[in-house]
């Protein structure tokens, strides 16, 4: 699993967009919006995608140094769930680009074509991508032209069966 924070402008501030990424199927598990980006809001990340899938054995986080990711409260979060953590080095934006790509996606195919007026304008609309748009029916070259919501599917349902 990799993550990352961004933001999203609207006319009545900034909100937060923080994610959870399979690395294997590019879905996103887990994410959290806020008007503020504490460590409690890459945790609430990070719960959602533990509600969601039950965590492989010896899964992995991978972030970069933020202090979000860095704090002790995300460092309990994952170990509630016994989620090994990995952190990119200083100064490398290629350890993160998974996530940066998911961010660039969003923003590209979604948030640069909007005006939000509201906070909850934007919530609305960048959980229709997340959930109804980009996990469900984008095609990735990467994953034979499947949506993600499919390739994680088969891998489930093919741990189950073996």
């Amino acid at each position: 699993m990799i993550g990352d924070i961004t933001q999203i402008d609207t006319g009545e501030g900034a909100l937060f967009l923080a994610t959870v990424i399979d690395c294997f199927s590019k879905s996103v598990i887990g994410w959290a919006l806020d008007v503020r980006y504490p460590a409690r809001l890459v945790c609430a990340a990070i719960d959602m995608a533990a509600a969601r899938i039950e965590m492989p054995d010896g899964a992995i986080f991978h972030s970069d140094r933020g202090s979000q990711y860095t704090s002790i409260e995300f460092g309990e979060t994952l170990g509630k769930y016994s989620i090994r953590q990995s952190v990119g080095r200083t100064g490398s934006c290629f350890d993160n680009a998974m996530a940066e790509s998911f961010f660039g996606k969003l923003k590209t195919e979604m948030v640069h074509h909007w005006t939000f007026a509201t906070r909850a304008e934007a919530r609305r609309e960048v959980i229709k991508f997340i959930e109804g748009f980009y996990n469900r029916r984008r095609l990735h070259s990467g994953l034979g032209y499947r949506p993600p919501s499919e390739v994680l599917e088969e891998w489930f349902d093919n741990r189950v069966a073996g």
